[in-house]
């Protein structure tokens, strides 16, 4: 999941910041008592509204990691009340000047038409890719790990008769470690945001953080190796999480027609080049993943929108279906003829549940408050798993930060789990016959002819198939002390490996420790009722992988929805939804849900639905960021450059006043202006000299932003002379002309629901004499959250 160990950021490497912060002024509202002094603004302790360098609008710094100091503290110190300056918004709210009206206004319903079905085709694509994505991940892990568990069963059935079973020991955990050596390498080195699922990533992308170089090619080709490499390597993770991840990048990569990594444009899809579409493509690539990921279109949707989306339309929900359907058909398509069943559409997903006999495992009202005590025990265990990781996290961030220590945790995290593996099938004096068992890979060790070790199942095995054998095995499969030891042990080693540098999931391991005790609570019901219709263990294996799930990762609805279409079953659909919402609520009173607790542990300005309950007391005035630097509508070029230049103040957006030449006139507010537009234009040098302001500006489209989009060059790399420095130019034609703006006296919520509701970037602060006196951005709303002791308002650092 969330590749916590680096403190920098997901990414490892960019300093990311679209409004303020500065390495001179490390905390800037506050550090001790006096911090909520601090709000009360004044002309000497004033907030700079961007402090990052400005390389970051290119996302390639590479050249400036050479001059850092090589030299890492052995201990990073860190606070979870810091909100990160280094994070740079996304644009969602599209810029109505000139240039993009004209363009809109020239565009005919035919037109219109063709753009609608361009958007059709991209959905199509995605689930397509996607699709086939997952299908590369599957066939090449069941190969892989096939031949793995051979060569070790091979190994194992040779010793256990002369002896020397260490030797199998030794290369089950070699085996392990090397593989997962592998993938842990390529993730720590060469793309560290691949590592985890990637789910709290595109959740802040999707929320209008910019989290660097997330839905970038590299990034979706070390997430698919990676992913390969962990689930091979025995890892107690999953393939399925990192679906979503891949799917989003996929959608990220085809919706704009050209690939920036390959430098390759195809000159298609050239309308999408902007955050607005680009988010809604994002959303349905996340969508498909999870239909790729568990054969649930719906659930699909439903998760994008549960989880993911922070803007949503009636038409948006169309084209996600859309994308999802076809990315359960490709996947079903495809491993249909490579399972040599060319027309036998039965493996939707990545993984398939099994179908539940109705007959065999109904279930009474007398089960409600069984499933609901279920749901209880799954929210209790779901936040201990949280508790647990939160410190193992908290370790990681402060101890293992240096690449070479990730690799070498997660190596010794394999050894772990293959080596206690190894002892506890040893150990297990668990013998069932193997006559019409289904296991893939049976271990005898110590059991008679013809019967193999049960513990082994449930270790000598993908967590896929484990999960599945769990669900439909007959009763009597499992011994009781088997299927509690497997809990207990698993349950660390999931939570230890959650937050390594590995491209892995957290759903199939959740889901194989829920099946595990729900199976072993059955065959206690089964004791206790004396072989009633609770007797059967496969129905409370499912509800126990629902609860367990459900207090981790805290989904209802689309979880109930996937969970459903899994398993080809709508009668457990009240009692799962049952199950998940008692398992959130308890889980909920403990700590929050593993991705929310990981996106606030890496100090992203996340902005939830709501502004917190409790802050109508303050006001724009007490929250804005200020003084603000403003440009005039004709501006010196030389002043502009100058602007753009300072390190100091590194604005990413900049209100446009009224050129006044008398000083006493009021400097009103007539637009707002980007950096990333101020690039383009003295990219394509759009000045004109000071004697002849009456002479025409070089004419600009939308086309030429839309070319220099999503990697806007730094201001270094452009180049004007000391005689253009002189010129003139003119922001009216490319200026938003009508920003949104709040007075001075609006509340917080007001404020936080105009932001959040439209996914703004910057709003501007005006008095009542229209003059700006504020800018309010992302940070300053994401520091103020309701605490244990009611609202309280976090630092800001640039960490």
């Amino acid at each position: 999941m969330a590749n916590v160990a680096k403190k920098v950021s997901w990414s490892g490497r960019d300093r990311d910041d679209d409004e303020r912060a500065g390495e001179t002024t490390p905390l800037l509202n506050g550090t001790g008592p006096g911090a909520a002094g601090a709000r009360q603004l004044t002309s000497s302790s004033f907030l700079r509204i961007g402090q990052l360098s400005n390389v970051d609008l290119n996302e390639d710094i590479s050249e400036l990691e050479t001059e850092l100091p090589r030299q890492r503290p052995n201990e990073i110190p860190h606070n979870e009340k810091l909100l990160s300056l280094k994070y740079e918004s996304l644009d969602y709210d599209n810029s109505e000047n000139q240039l993009f009206l004209e363009e809109e206004r020239r565009i005919n319903h035919a037109a219109f038409r063709t753009v609608e079905i361009k958007r059709w085709v991209i959905c199509a694509m995605i689930g397509i890719l996607t699709g086939l994505v997952a299908c590369f991940i599957d066939i090449v892990v069941e190969n892989l790990a096939g031949l793995k568990y051979r060569v070790v069963k091979g190994n194992i059935d040779k010793f256990t008769e002369k002896g020397g079973l260490s030797f199998s020991l030794l290369l089950w955990a070699t085996l392990n470690a090397g593989v997962v050596m592998v993938g842990s390498v390529i993730v720590a080195f060469i793309e560290p945001v691949a590592a985890g699922s990637g789910i709290p990533q595109i959740k802040c992308y999707l929320n209008g953080v910019k989290i660097p170089h997330v839905v970038r090619l590299k990034t979706l080709v070390i997430k698919v190796c990676g992913v390969i490499l962990s689930v091979v390597g025995g890892l107690a993770v999953g393939k399925e999480g990192p679906m979503i991840h891949s799917g989003a990048v996929i959608a990220a990569g085809i919706s704009q027609g050209r690939s920036t990594s390959l430098k390759r444009d195809f000159k298609i899809f050239e309308y999408f080049r902007r955050d607005t579409e680009k988010r809604d493509f994002v959303s349905a690539g996340a969508a498909a993943g999870v239909s790729a990921a568990f054969g649930a279109p719906v659930g699909g949707v439903l998760f994008s929108l549960e989880e993911g989306a922070s803007f949503w339309n009636q038409f948006l929900t169309w084209r996600i279906f859309f994308a999802s359907m076809i990315s359960t058909f490709t996947l079903n398509s495809v491993l249909s003829v490579y399972h040599g069943n060319a027309w036998d559409l039965s493996s939707p997903g990545l993984i398939n549940f099994g179908r539940f006999d109705n007959e065999k495992m109904g279930y009474t009202i007398q089960e409600i408050p069984i499933f609901i005590f279920m749901g209880v025990v799954g929210g209790i265990l779901g936040a201990l798993f949280n508790a647990l990781n939160y410190w193992l996290t908290m370790f990681r961030i402060r101890y293992i930060h240096r690449p070479c220590l990730q690799v070498v945790e997660a190596m010794l995290v394999a050894a772990v789990t293959a080596t206690v593996g190894f002892v506890m099938i040893y150990c297990s004096r668990d013998c069932q016959p193997i006559q019409g068992s289904t296991v893939a890979y049976p271990l005898q060790l110590f059991c008679a002819d013809g019967e193999y070790n049960s513990m082994a199942t449930a270790f000598f095995n993908t967590p896929e198939k484990s999960v599945v054998n769990l669900f439909h095995d007959p009763p009597g499969s499992y011994n009781p002390m088997t299927l509690g030891m497997f809990t207990l042990m698993y349950f660390f080693l999931a939570c230890w490996t959650y937050g390594l540098t590995v491209s892995a999931g957290v759903f199939i391991p959740s889901l194989l420790i829920g099946a595990a005790w729900g199976r072993l609570f059955g065959i206690s019901l089964s004791y206790l009722s004396k072989g009633s219709i609770w007797a059967d263990p496969g129905k409370y294996a499912l509800m126990g992988a629902a609860a367990q799930l459900g207090g981790i990762v805290r989904m209802t609805l689309s979880l109930t929805v996937i969970m459903m279409e899994a398993t080809g079953n709508v009668t457990y659909g009240f009692p799962i939804m049952l199950v998940l919402m008692t398992a959130k609520i308890v889980g909920d009173y403990f700590v929050e849900g593993l991705y929310d607790m990981h996106i606030q542990l890496q100090s992203v300005p996340f902005l939830h639905w709501e502004a917190p309950v409790t802050s109508h007391s303050l006001t724009a005035r007490e929250v804005m960021s200020t003084p603000v630097t403003c440009l005039r509508r004709i501006e010196r070029v030389g002043t502009v450059v100058d602007i753009l230049s300072d390190t100091s103040s590194n604005h990413n957006g900049f209100p446009v006043v009224e050129s006044n030449p008398d000083a006493s006139q009021v400097a009103g507010l007539r637009g707002l202006i980007l950096r990333s537009q101020l690039i383009v234009l003295l990219k394509h040098k759009v000045f004109v000299e000071r004697a002849n302001l009456s002479l025409v500006q070089r004419r600009l489209k939308l086309k030429d932003f839309r070319d220099a989009y999503p990697r806007f060059p730094p201001i270094q790399s452009i180049h004007v002379s000391q005689d253009e420095r002189e010129c003139m130019i003119d922001l009216s034609e490319f200026m938003n002309p009508s920003p949104y703006t709040v007075p001075q006296e609006a509340s917080l919520p007001r404020v936080f629901k105009l932001f959040r509701a439209l996914g703004l970037r910057h709003l501007v602060v005006v008095d009542n004499r229209n003059e700006v006196v504020g800018m309010v951005t992302r940070k300053d709303l994401a520091r103020y959250r309701l605490g244990k002791e009611g609202l309280e308002e976090l630092s800001l650092a640039q960490t």
